[in-house]
């Protein structure tokens, strides 16, 4: 009622209509009317507003019949546009909430609108904002109370979820044999390449060993049959023979000794009386071998 002088509580906005038409709106606070000429035609409530949406059938992308419900949170933003834009703005909000869920989850199927209810929420407040924008609505939140699946179907959907968690498992135990044998294999071809690299180095030292041996045995002969030869391989003889009784005496506790242990010279004529006699019998060979050669060639 037009009292000349109102109190518009906080969080409320009063239209002022002026014979009849819209005039202005009143801010929370005191307030002055003209009496006859000025009336409060339309009193909004401003603060956040929670609706039920009533229980409503819906079919899903694979012909499923399911009973949903659900809660709406909405704002007046706009009181000159949801009081002259639509009749009643919470009825309004209402149908046009049940009507977009229905839309959405025609593009859902069973197994989606149970894991993806946040992202249908979302689409759901997205459509209504863009509907209600001109009555001055604006849709905070929607939230998804119950989905009532029929039990035939319930029962389907849960025997499905139980072959599809025992392929996952089947699928699981394979992926993990495929990755023990592919470890065994690339262990054992590892395995056999470092045994191929090992004989392949153990031949080339043996090579190796065998090339060295051969050049210091061919350097020993030549220095042998040059001038003095004979000096020089007393002198390694003798070197070689001390060098052992150390040895051997580092080694061991016992040892067996000869008995001219001092006498290094006769040691010494005697490992050279057995390479003189070794070096004449390998020069009559060669000698023998060449004159049968001679013998077997043509008479011109």
């Amino acid at each position: 009622m037009n009292t000349v002088v109102l109190f518009v509580p906080q969080q409320e906005s009063w239209v002022v209509e002026r014979m009849g038409r819209f005039h202005r709106i009143l801010e929370p606070g005191l307030n002055f009317l003209i009496p006859v000429l000025d009336r409060i035609g339309y009193v909004q409530n401003l603060k956040e507003m929670v609706i039920d949406v009533p229980e409503q059938s819906a079919v899903s992308l694979d012909n499923v019949t399911l009973q949903i419900d659900g809660v709406l949170y909405l704002r007046i933003l706009d009181p000159y546009k949801a009081s002259y834009g639509v009749e009643d703005p919470q009825y309004a909000v209402t149908q046009l909430a049940q009507t977009t869920m229905r839309s959405e989850l025609g593009k859902l199927t069973l197994d989606k609108v149970f894991r993806e209810r946040e992202s249908l929420n979302s689409n759901i407040v997205q459509s209504i904002n863009q509907a209600s924008d001109e009555w001055g609505i604006r849709c905070l939140r929607y939230e998804i109370k119950d989905i009532y699946v029929p039990p035939r179907v319930e029962a389907e959907r849960k025997k499905r979820a139980t072959v599809l968690e025992s392929e996952g498992t089947r699928e699981a135990a394979i992926n993990i044999a495929e990755g023990h044998k592919q470890a065994q294999i690339l262990a054992s071809e590892g395995e056999k390449a470092e045994q191929i690299n090992n004989a392949s180095g153990e031949a080339q030292a043996v090579l190796a060993k065998a090339e060295a041996k051969s050049k210091a045995i061919r350097m020993l002969s030549d220095a042998l049959t040059e001038q003095n030869g004979n000096a020089a391989a007393s002198l390694s003889v003798a070197e070689q023979y001390v060098s052992a009784f150390s040895k051997l005496a580092k080694e061991t506790n016992t040892i067996l000794l000869p008995s001219s242990t001092g006498d290094i010279s006769g040691m010494v004529t005697q490992a050279m009386t057995i390479y003189s006699s070794l070096a004449k019998t390998s020069t009559l060979v060669v000698e023998e071998k060449k004159s049968d050669d001679d013998g077997n060639k043509p008479h011109q």
